[in-house]
């Protein structure tokens, strides 16, 4: 009774380690399959508000336990930013199109649309490009505007006319117009109230002090050759309400402010990444108006950025969920195996490899003796046959007694015995009857 008590629990504690072993495996699958991805982002700008509406993206994905989330590097300018992610030293950028290196970029979303803006200070008698003739042109964002000046500076052969720009800080920008170190400024900015501010506050104000836009009047040309701008009119009273400054819409120049993912980044992760920022952008517009112009990436194959496939996915209503993406292999992979194990373990006992010979148990010992019943000769040979018998019943009888489960039962140990036993009675029976023959 203690023998089968003792069997009872070890299987328990065996089946427990096993329940433990399966659960801890699980766990741990859930796990790494549940884990967030932390993706690095490169911003910069020359005011630093691009960096602080990333952060606060990244604070809100962390904070909700978002499955992507992402840490921030603040490089300063929109042109590093470019640079640190063409290096290849982070996942995603805040980058202009028409700045840097974007040959492994993809699109996730448009953060801003910049529009370039060139304002002369009140009073001023330059009302066009041509009439910057022999003029300083202060350029806020340095590097980062290198292109668009670049683009300028060919189109209206700004060269020849002597034309100079020259880059400002932000706090050199009102200084260098007072001192008429420069006659305009261009700058590239998001038409938000906080950088229209920002721009008034470089100029003399007044009722009658009004700056003066001038037009880029050959955007359309720019925009057909150099596929990182397009054609924009800068809608009447932009700038300012009353007196309007524009007075009517002006034609300039607008570029597309991304934020881009390296094309080797899984198409899932980003799907999420888009999904999970066009949510958070909706309850942080109110702390961040940058968010607020957040749109999504164009999706049409001839985008001037292709929009990466994942945010794709996002924005076509596509995405996949797990069962969308390995519910056939879920389905199939058991049937395929099983299959794959059924003919290999055919081919494997046809082949007869790595057969191990059973051991001989008690019974197949008792069957065994039949055959050397039925061929003795003489009265020793069957003696000797039933001390066999009474050896393997005496050995399995210890056995069942120690508590040995192997051990084969009494009663069909018994049964097995008993047909020996007759075979051995007739085997004798006919050893008699037969006729005695006397030697010649």
């Amino acid at each position: 009774m203690n023998s089968i008590r003792l069997s009872l629990w070890r299987r328990i504690v065996v089946l427990a380690g096993v329940v433990v072993v399966v659960t801890g495996v699980s766990l741990l699958g859930y796990r790494y399959y549940t884990r967030p991805v932390t993706l690095t982002v490169a911003v910069g700008s020359i005011d630093g508000e691009a960096a602080k509406a990333m952060s606060a993206i990244a604070g809100r994905l962390a904070s909700t336990k978002a499955p992507v989330r992402l840490s921030v590097t603040d490089t300063g300018t929109a042109f590093e930013a470019a640079q640190t992610f063409a290096a290849g030293t982070v996942d995603l950028a805040v980058v202009r199109a028409d700045v840097g290196d974007l040959s492994q970029a993809q699109a996730v979303l448009v953060v801003a649309h910049m529009t370039a803006l060139i304002i002369a200070p009140p009073g001023s008698s330059i009302t066009s490009i041509s009439a910057l003739k022999g003029r300083t042109v202060g350029v806020l964002g340095g590097e980062a505007n290198a292109r668009i000046v670049e683009v300028l500076t060919n189109t209206y052969d700004l060269a020849r006319a002597k034309v100079v720009f020259k880059n400002l800080a932000l706090t050199e920008a009102r200084q260098a117009l007072q001192s008429k170190e420069v006659s305009a400024l261009l700058v590239v900015i998001p038409l938000s109230a906080k950088y229209l501010s920002l721009v008034r506050g470089f100029f003399q104000q007044g009722q009658k002090a009004l700056p003066v836009l001038i037009a880029i009047d050959s955007a359309g040309a720019i925009a057909e050759a150099e596929r990182a701008y397009e054609s924009f009119d800068v809608p009447k009273g932009t700038l300012r309400g009353s007196p309007p400054v524009p007075d009517d819409d002006l034609t300039t120049l607008r570029t597309s402010l991304y934020l881009v993912a390296n094309k080797k980044l899984d198409s899932d992760v980003i799907a999420t990444l888009t999904q999970t920022i066009m949510s958070a952008r909706r309850d942080l517009m109110g702390e961040q108006p940058l968010l607020a112009q957040i749109t999504n990436a164009s999706v049409d194959p001839d985008a001037y950025l292709a929009v990466h496939p994942g945010a794709a996915a996002y924005y076509n209503g596509t995405q996949q969920t797990f069962m969308d993406k390995y519910g056939n292999e879920i389905y199939l992979a058991p049937m395929i195996l099983g299959g794959v194990a059924s003919v290999l373990a055919a081919a494997w006992k046809f082949l007869g490899i790595g057969n191990p010979t059973a051991p001989e148990g008690p019974l197949d010992s008792l069957y065994a003796l039949t055959r050397r019943i039925r061929k003795a000769e003489s009265e020793a040979e069957l003696a000797d046959i039933e001390d066999e018998i009474d050896n393997i019943l005496k050995g399995q009888r210890a056995r069942a007694a120690s508590g040995d489960e192997t051990a084969v039962d009494t009663t069909t140990l018994n049964i097995a015995a008993h047909r020996l036993e007759g075979s051995i009675h007739d085997r004798r029976r006919l050893l008699k009857e037969r006729p005695t023959v006397n030697p010649a």
